[in-house]
């Protein structure tokens, strides 16, 4: 009974702090600096194919725009919702498939 209570207070302990980094985190998301490209006119607008590509291929690209200035992440010339939707869809594709697989033992 006591594991039981004291594994529920652990997650919602857990799940507490992961929300309040979250928050903390993006409260930064979307300030507007010197380097801001989106306002730079360019002759291609990334759709949901692009999106879903950069999401996929997110890792990669992570590590090397650490060590480059010529590669992001993300691209800020896209066609809104549709290139967000595909970016999210490309994350969750590789997550979806290699997820472990929790199995409760019988008995």
């Amino acid at each position: 009974m006591n594991t039981t209570r004291s594994r529920r207070r652990r997650t919602a302990v857990s799940a507490a702090i992961a929300a309040t980094t979250v928050l903390t985190l993006s409260a930064c998301a979307g300030a507007a600096g010197p380097n801001n490209v989106a306002g730079l006119a360019t002759d291609h607008t990334s759709g949901f194919w692009a999106g879903l590509w950069h999401g996929l291929i997110l890792p990669i690209t992570f590590v090397v725009s650490l060590f480059t200035d010529n590669v992001s992440i993300y691209d800020v010339h896209n066609n809104g919702n549709w290139y967000d939707f595909g970016f999210v869809l490309g994350i969750a594709i590789p997550v979806m498939i290699f997820r472990p697989r929790w199995r409760r033992k019988k008995g």
